[in-house]
């Protein structure tokens, strides 16, 4: 009975100790191995919501009047957003916006302000501000959009296995509009 009691406690300290060994993982730097130990998916997930909805954003809107790139932007944004951004993407170009892009030679640059997260219910609010140089002048918008936040496999397309639903602008508007000397 004692060698039974002895064989099932030290199995049950080995698997705990393989289970240890599987966390930690060594990295040789040059001959000196260094210890990395690996961290539980749910530490890092808002600071990969907050990549993913920022990377969404910026292939969305920053784009420059080349027809070829505005369509490899805009490939690369729908692998991270459901059919709410198709749905978008859809309303533009019916009104011309990527159109207006090429015609006018617009290079347009978005920087993020802030992403206000509610991990509870997976909810997003982007803050952003939209620079649009054009030849005559450069316009400044102030950008808000929300949506919610799908956890789905990861994969190339989409490295942080995140997908934006329920997407759309809630602010859009012109902050100010700087006329360029053209002579």
């Amino acid at each position: 009975m004692t060698a039974i009691i002895i064989a099932v406690t030290a199995l049950a300290f080995a698997s705990r100790q393989a289970a240890d060994a599987r966390k930690s993982i060594y990295i040789l730097a040059g001959n000196i191995p260094i210890m990395a130990n690996q961290t539980d998916v749910a530490v890092n997930r808002p600071v990969e919501y907050r990549a993913d909805i920022e990377r969404f954003h910026s292939l969305f809107f920053s784009l420059t009047p080349d027809d070829k790139y505005i369509d490899y932007q805009l490939k690369k944004a729908m692998y991270l957003v459901d059919e709410s951004g198709v749905q978008e993407y859809n309303n533009l170009k019916e009104n011309g916006y990527f159109n207006s892009i090429l015609s006018s030679s617009s290079v347009l640059t978005l920087t993020t302000d802030s992403i206000s997260l509610d991990l509870n219910r997976k909810y997003f609010r982007y803050y952003g501000k939209l620079k649009i140089d054009r030849r005559s002048s450069t316009v400044i918008r102030s950008l808000i959009t929300e949506g919610y936040l799908k956890d789905i496999p990861r994969s190339d397309n989409n490295p942080h296995g995140v997908l934006i639903c329920g997407w759309k602008t809630l602010e859009n508007k012109d902050l100010q509009d700087v006329q360029k000397n053209t002579l």
